[in-house]
């Protein structure tokens, strides 16, 4: 596998993640019956959550992996 298809591989799981965690939110708010601006505002806390938790994975990922680099691997 090539660095370029392990970073659009990396970049897709991301997406999707981010998207599966902001999309949560205005599901369980349109259960409640929530107002066209409370599903608007649970997509905004969605997807600043989604975007949090993308971020704190690639940190967590980045001190397994060492820094982000494998043993042999160039940029």
């Amino acid at each position: 596998m090539s660095d370029a298809e392990r970073d659009a591989g990396n970049r897709k799981v991301k997406v999707g993640f981010l998207l599966l965690v902001a999309v949560s939110p205005p599901l369980i708010a349109f259960q409640w019956g929530a107002t066209p601006a409370e599903l608007l505002a649970a997509l905004g806390v969605g997807v600043v959550l989604g975007a949090l938790l993308v971020w704190y994975l690639g940190r967590l990922a980045a001190e397994f992996t060492g820094s982000g680099r494998r043993p042999g691997r160039r940029r």
